[in-house]
């Protein structure tokens, strides 16, 4: 949902709320739903980089905006994960997120597991 804070001085959603939405999407993906399937969640991930492009103003609004998300570059210690925000009929932004595994106990990546592997190759 486009939330009345998220709205600027514009009339549209601030540029840095659309972060907020990536981070939902992405929260949502790789804890949320691995969670509610009862398997576990992605633990020890950074992001190493995210990159954004705006297609259109967003504006306040009562239906709610979709936060598609897929693979596109899966290795061993890192991912790429490609979002679009969107409604049935325009594309509001594209953005991508790389994702490091990493080790806190360590301050150092690590690689992912086979089961996390597995996992994102369902989103490729």
């Amino acid at each position: 949902m486009v939330r009345f804070a998220d709205i600027d001085s514009q009339g549209h959603v601030n540029n840095v709320r659309f972060f907020d939405y990536l981070e939902d999407a992405r929260w949502g993906m790789l804890h949320v739903d691995p969670y509610k399937a009862g398997d576990p969640p992605f633990k020890g991930l950074v992001v190493a980089r995210h990159e954004i492009d705006y297609r259109r103003p967003l504006g306040f609004r009562a239906e709610p905006v979709r936060v598609e998300t897929w693979v596109t570059e899966l290795g061993r210690v890192r991912f790429t994960l490609r979002y679009e925000i969107r409604d049935d009929d325009e594309v509001y932004v594209t953005a991508l997120s790389t994702m490091v595994a990493y080790d806190a106990e360590r301050a150092a990546p690590r690689r992912l597991t086979e089961d996390e592997m597995a996992y994102l190759k369902r989103f490729a």
